[in-house]
């Protein structure tokens, strides 16, 4: 089964991606911030992880920089999902091996996960 970390800190949007992922048999953990989404990575080695980037806490860029510090997870795919505009998004993220960047508002919950399962597709 397919793991995949979501660290979002609206919960509801949180609850509703972990909802549509496990319908589609993937096993799902759910972090509320960047802190929370850092350690969670560390214990559940996801496959592959959704990550938004203003939270609480720490914000994603900060989070995927310990990620991408971690030798477990540096290569592990992070799709961002955020609302912010990607010309927007803290510069550094570029540099962090980010996979995709989706805005939320562009998207559907069903879309994301087809992209998600496009993602893991590609890298077997």
């Amino acid at each position: 089964m397919t793991k995949i970390a979501i660290i979002e800190d609206n919960q509801t949007i949180g609850r509703m991606y972990g909802m549509k992922f496990e319908a589609d048999g993937f096993e799902v953990r759910i972090a509320i911030d960047g802190k929370a989404g850092v350690d969670l990575v560390k214990t559940f080695n996801p496959d592959i992880i959704l990550l938004d980037i203003q939270m609480p806490e720490m914000d994603g860029a900060e989070a995927l920089k310990l990620i991408r510090e971690d030798e477990a997870s540096k290569s592990t795919p992070v799709i961002i999902l955020t609302n912010i505009g990607e010309e927007e998004a803290p510069s550094e993220m570029k540099a962090l091996n980010v996979h995709s960047y989706i805005v939320k508002a562009n998207y559907t919950p069903r879309q994301v996960v087809a992209l998600v399962k496009s993602t893991i597709k590609d890298l077997v």
